[in-house]
């Protein structure tokens, strides 16, 4: 992986801490591209918390309604920039607890907010890792993402944490879909799994 994407840009676009806390949590059960085509026109506006306060939820809601579940996201960017405000003078915080207890912010969104924004190690387990990590026979089938989380950490070099996450991400999403390998296709899971079937033209580019 690290010789198919030696590099690992964040998918999100943002310019700072904040804004890639807001797309990150933005992108709960919405596709990065999608937040990507929305984020510009929102970012716009309130780049910063101080700017968001300014405005009324309503219109926070009106911009990111494409999101899908826009009216808890957008209560949720007004009051955590509010707080950031109010309790962190206006700075998001590079602490996993303070993050986590920011509205809308979950475990998820705080890993991805220290491992991108602070290069704090964290392995951040969306919903393609938890589908790839017990695909591929690194945890359990069945297993919480907590349980994903713990043995990935256990697998893996520490200094390696940040970027894997990424390469895994950007693995699954070329190769290894839900919908595009069979358990057979790719070129892991046909080395875990039995004979490769692999395409010709994945075979040449994982090559």
């Amino acid at each position: 992986m690290a010789e198919l994407y030696p590099k690992t840009p964040i998918p999100l676009d943002h310019s700072d801490s904040y804004t890639l806390l807001i797309a990150v949590l933005l992108s709960a059960q919405c596709t990065d591209k999608r937040v990507n085509l929305i984020t510009p026109a929102l970012f716009a506006r309130a780049s910063s918390p101080q700017a968001m306060v300014r405005l009324s939820v309503e219109e926070i809601n009106g911009i990111v309604r494409p999101c899908g579940l826009a009216p808890r996201k957008a209560e949720s960017i007004w009051k955590l920039s509010h707080i950031l405000m109010t309790e962190h003078d206006g700075k998001v915080p590079a602490s996993f607890e303070a993050l986590e207890a920011l509205p809308g912010v979950g475990h998820k969104t705080a890993s991805v907010v220290m491992a991108q924004a602070f290069g704090v190690p964290a392995f951040p387990v969306d919903t393609h890792i938890l589908r790839l990590a017990q695909r591929w026979k690194l945890s359990p089938q069945g297993g919480t993402v907590q349980r994903v989380e713990r043995d990935l950490k256990k697998l893996f070099p520490v200094d390696e944490w940040n970027k894997l996450h990424l390469r895994i991400i950007f693995f699954g999403r070329e190769f290894c879909s839900a919908r595009g390998c069979d358990g057979h296709t790719c070129e892991i899971c046909a080395q875990l799994n039995g004979p490769a079937k692999t395409p010709k033209h994945v075979a040449k580019r994982i090559r």
